[in-house]
């Protein structure tokens, strides 16, 4: 409302000095400029209300979501806001140097106006990153801590599931996670095997951690080393335990011996799969090969999910492009969901490249 109003100031300032010159040129003798000062000032008055409405709804469109600033979000918009405003000041002096008229300092008012507003509010949206860039993070934007015994402490294969960044992504982590220290050694170390489906999954679950941060996610990274355990499974137990936090994961060696350690473990990959989309026996897609399968003549592809496709007979299509199959069955894997297939007959492979060439 404030914001309004300023803008509505401004527009009546402008107005009326636009009626009373308007005024004073039809009648410089009369008393025709304040009768043009009034009727500019009053439609003004309704035209900055219109204006000044739409600029609110403009800018707040763009940062609706960042209404819960932190500290170090309020110094930025603070930093950007006075630089708008300096920029606007700046900007206006220059215009009433060249003018010299009332039109600039009004114009130049408005555009301090509206160039502070906006500092403030790309604060609060960029703020994380400018304090980070600032080296100030630890004293402005301290990390914050989840709320005890709701968070979830995940393991390196929650980490490396797609599915946390899902959850994070809608809003199903409000506590945040945990993330042991030698969970993110793990997989630091598995992005670099030679194997490019784990480097490839290891790597996006390091994104995934930085993803999660910017959806405002709370992700904790636990420093403690449990030098006195060896066993990386027990590790996390023992942390678990003393934290009181949930477990994360998709290992079902970590599921059983969390249950016979009577400790509350969430099953990742059982949730993602239920909700994984059902392949039925009959369905065609198309997949690209990529590599050969562990049978004979087998070919394997990937879908955009990540879910693995082997197709019989299809060794010969391998970095042939995208070629059209059948769903023969489907299968639950620790890596999600493994299709089982067979290349299209050749009828529908004809009609398919028919339809992409037209």
């Amino acid at each position: 409302m404030i914001f309004v109003e300023g803008v509505r100031l401004i527009v009546v300032l402008l107005g009326a000095l636009v009626g009373y010159e308007v005024g004073h040129r039809v009648n410089p003798v009369g008393t025709s400029g304040v009768v043009g000062l009034l009727i500019g000032a009053a439609i003004s008055y309704v035209i900055g209300g219109v204006a000044g409405r739409i600029l609110d709804k403009g800018l707040q469109r763009g940062v609706f979501l960042f209404r819960k600033s932190p500290p170090g979000e309020i110094f930025a918009a603070a930093i950007i806001s006075t630089s708008g405003m300096i920029l606007g000041m700046i900007l206006g002096m220059a215009l009433v140097a060249i003018v010299h008229s009332a039109y600039a300092i009004v114009i130049t008012a408005g555009l301090v106006w509206v160039l502070a507003a906006f500092g403030w509010r790309l604060g609060t949206v960029k703020g994380r990153q400018i304090v980070a860039a600032a080296g100030l993070s630890r004293i402005l934007s301290p990390a914050s801590k989840p709320l005890p015994g709701q968070a979830l402490l995940v393991d390196g294969t929650a980490v490396m599931d797609r599915f946390l960044l899902i959850l994070g992504r809608s809003g199903l982590l409000p506590a945040g996670m945990v993330v042991p220290q030698f969970v993110i050694d793990h997989v630091q170390l598995m992005a670099e095997s030679p194997d490019p489906v784990t480097s490839r999954r290891a790597r996006r679950g390091l994104e995934g951690l930085d993803a999660l941060l910017e959806f405002g996610v709370s992700v904790d990274i636990a420093k403690d080393e449990l030098p006195e355990v060896d066993d990386p499974t027990t590790k996390l137990l023992t942390l678990a335990r003393r934290t009181g936090l949930r477990i994360g994961t998709c290992s079902t060696t970590v599921m059983e011996e969390a249950q016979e350690w009577d400790l509350s473990v969430v099953n990742l990959h059982a949730v993602s799969t239920e909700l994984a989309p059902d392949h039925v026996p009959g369905e065609r897609m198309t997949v690209s090969l990529v590599k050969e399968g562990r049978q004979p003549r087998q070919a394997v592809g990937y879908l955009s999910d990540g879910d693995m496709v082997v197709v019989n007979d299809a060794i010969h299509l391998i970095d042939e492009g995208p070629v059209l199959i059948t769903v023969l069955s489907t299968r639950p894997t620790s890596q999600g969901i493994m299709v089982f297939a067979k290349l299209a007959p050749s009828t529908e492979v004809d009609e398919a490249s028919s339809a992409v060439s037209s």
